[in-house]
């Protein structure tokens, strides 16, 4: 096996285990709520913790890696989501369910971005958009394994051991990291150094320093990091939390149907994520992205409208319309490695705090609605009714339109791509 692709590999698997994590209470959250007494705001903002720190993690995690490299960062940060795993599968209340969630949030703040800077010295420029999205896609497969699957060995195994064993398996793909990874080719380091031997003066010259300040300075970054908060919040806020609760308490699932509406959910924006690269070559980053983003807005408008004796397969159609759309979000990450090509690093890990902030607050702000529509409406707050999360959903509609207007109106002469 080749180095590049053990280095691909070996970043899946971590990535794969991110997004088993981030989606883990949407199918937990029946037993978290009855083991630890969580309402709907409580079960929120505990969910939402690993987004908040993830995405607090970003922008000093983008300036360790440009500085240390792939390697150790990320590796290092794992270890901390293994032992938060098994805080999580000892807690006893909110407390030691929200310690856990943050010390996994942590964790795995820096796989994706660690790949992604990995990937920028290994792969050709013109590859990244199709490298980012193949691995996305290819690693967005573990929310699948936090649906049907994990709702089977929940019920073997235990919500406790399923934290246990997935503490376990991260440790060793963190172990697994520091052998496998390396910054960049070999031929590319001896090439680095001969130049800063040779020249070292011209070559600082010749590559301006990118700061976040430039970044966040810049208005086309805004505009695409705006959209990949609500298209990323959107996605996550429903498949990582929402979508369950919405399909069991509000149009009255079980729990087996709604974790296979989650699959569904799940695959379709597995196959947004692997459509991305292609879709933005054939019509361009901008129309590709701007356009996901109208599809995943029109889902969500069909969802709050949905009638309880509706048909299942039909909403599992709905479902997959969302989550194609909302799948395109990837190429938010090609747009903030071109227009900071020097500063991949930094770029690719600004933009990504917008997409997990994006997730974070949808998780935690979702909770706030259902609980408020439910305390308005006089209902139990532990049953909220299904007009409360309809209300969840117009909300995320609202969002997702809010940010593609901003994103599609753009002075004449502007960026097309």
């Amino acid at each position: 096996m080749s180095r590049r692709t053990a280095l691909v590999l070996t970043f899946l698997a971590a990535y794969l285990l991110s997004y088993f994590f981030r989606s883990t209470n949407a199918v937990l959250a029946g037993d978290l709520q009855r083991d630890a007494g969580l309402g709907p705001e409580q079960l929120g903002f505990m969910t939402s913790l690993f987004f908040l720190v993830f995405a607090a993690a970003q922008l000093p995690l983008g300036a360790a890696l440009d500085r240390w490299g792939p390697r150790w960062v990320p590796a290092g940060l794992m270890l901390i989501a293994a032992t938060g795993s098994l805080v999580t599968a000892a807690a006893e209340g909110f407390a030691g369910l929200a310690l856990g969630r943050a010390m996994i949030g942590l964790g795995m703040a820096g796989v994706l971005m660690g790949a992604l800077k990995a990937f920028a010295a290994w792969f050709a420029p013109r590859h990244f958009a199709t490298m980012a999205g193949v691995f996305v896609g290819l690693g967005s497969l573990g929310a699948l394994g936090a649906t049907t699957p994990l709702a089977a060995l929940a019920e073997g195994i235990g919500w406790r051991g399923v934290f246990v064993a997935a503490g376990i398996v991260t440790a060793v793909v963190a172990v697994l990291l520091t052998v496998v990874v390396r910054a960049a080719p070999a031929r590319d380091r001896a090439a680095e150094g001969r130049a800063r031997t040779a020249a070292p003066a011209t070559v600082a010259a010749a590559v301006p320093a990118v700061t976040f300040r430039t970044i966040f300075a810049n208005r086309d970054f805004w505009r695409l990091a705006l959209l990949q908060f609500a298209m990323a919040g959107a996605l996550y806020g429903h498949q990582g939390l929402w979508g369950g609760p919405f399909l069991i308490d509000g149009l009255g699932l079980e729990v087996g149907r709604a974790a296979r509406l989650l699959l569904v959910l799940g695959l379709s924006a597995t196959v947004g994520f692997l459509i991305a690269g292609p879709a933005a070559e054939r019509f361009g980053r901008r129309r590709a992205m701007g356009g996901g983003a109208l599809v995943s807005l029109a889902a969500v408008v069909v969802l709050a409208l949905w009638p309880p004796s509706a048909s299942v397969t039909a909403l599992g159609v709905a479902w997959a319309v969302f989550g194609l759309g909302a799948g395109l979000q990837v190429l938010g990450y090609d747009g903030a490695r071109a227009l900071f090509p020097g500063a991949a690093g930094r770029a690719v890990t600004a933009i990504n705090a917008f997409g997990i902030g994006g997730s974070a607050l949808m998780q935690m702000g979702l909770g706030w609605v259902v609980a408020s529509v439910s305390a308005a409406l006089g209902a139990d707050p532990a049953e909220p009714p299904l007009t409360a999360y309809r209300t969840a959903l117009w909300t995320t509609a609202a969002l997702l339109a809010l940010a593609w207007l901003h994103f599609a109106i753009r002075r004449r002469g502007g960026p097309a791509r």
